[in-house]
C-alpha cells in the first residue's frame, strides 16, 4: 500500500506499524469459530458503560486482514446508503461510513467470500481506546478478563510474532489463518 495511515470511522490504522510496546492482542480465528452466539465482553470505556469496543477492533482487523479488497466490490455495490466505501489509493481498504450505515447487513450477505461477518456491522458504531490511559502492569483490560474464550490478551509486540500474526497499527496484533494475496 501506497499510504502509512488509514482513516477509518474510530480512528487511525497506522499500516507501517513498528515493533515495540504492549498492545491488544486479538484471535480472529477465535472470535470467528462460532463458540460464541455473540460478542458478550464487559467494556471500561468511560464515555460508554454499555460499549464493546472489541467489535470495532475486530472490524478493522478483518478490513485490514482478511478482506479480499476484490476489482468488483460486491459488499460496497450492495450499500444502499453508501456507507461502505473502497478506498483505490489504499489498496482497496475499505471503510465503514457509520453514520449513514443502517445495519442492514447487504454486504455481508453480497460478499462472496464471506469476510465481512454481520456481527461486525452493529447499527450502533462501538469504539475501543485501548484501554491506553487505564493499564498497568498488574490488571489487564476488562475486555481481557471477560472473554470467556480468551481471543484477546496483552502482547509484548517487540519480540517475534507467532505465525499468522501480524500488527495492525500501533495498538493492535492480530492473529488469523487466512488467504494470501499474490503479488506480482
Amino acid at each position: 500500500m501506497n499510504t502509512s495511515t488509514v482513516e477509518l470511522h474510530f480512528g487511525k490504522l497506522n499500516i507501517n506499524a513498528k515493533k515495540g510496546g504492549k498492545r491488544l492482542f486479538i484471535d480472529l480465528d477465535i472470535c470467528n469459530s462460532g463458540k460464541c452466539e455473540a460478542c458478550d465482553i464487559q467494556c471500561s470505556y468511560f464515555y460508554h458503560n454499555q460499549n464493546n469496543g472489541i467489535i470495532s477492533v475486530a472490524e478493522l482487523a478483518t478490513y485490514y486482514l482478511i478482506c479480499r479488497k476484490c476489482e468488483e466490490p460486491h459488499c460496497v455495490n450492495a450499500c444502499p446508503r453508501e456507507a461502505l466505501e473502497q478506498q483505490k489509493e489504499k489498496g482497496n481498504l475499505l471503510i465503514r461510513h457509520s453514520m449513514r450505515c443502517i445495519s442492514c447487513k447487504s454486504c455481508s450477505l453480497a460478499c462472496p467470500y464471506g469476510t465481512i461477518y454481520p456481527e461486525n456491522v452493529p447499527y450502533i458504531t462501538h469504539v475501543c481506546d485501548y484501554c491506553l490511559d487505564r493499564r498497568d502492569m498488574d490488571n489487564e483490560p476488562l475486555c481481557i478478563r471477560t472473554c470467556r474464550h480468551k481471543a484477546l490478551s496483552l502482547i509484548d509486540s517487540g519480540t517475534d510474532l507467532p505465525e499468522n500474526t501480524w500488527l495492525a497499527g500501533d495498538n493492535i496484533v492480530v492473529h488469523s489463518t487466512h488467504w494470501r494475496q499474490e503479488t506480482n
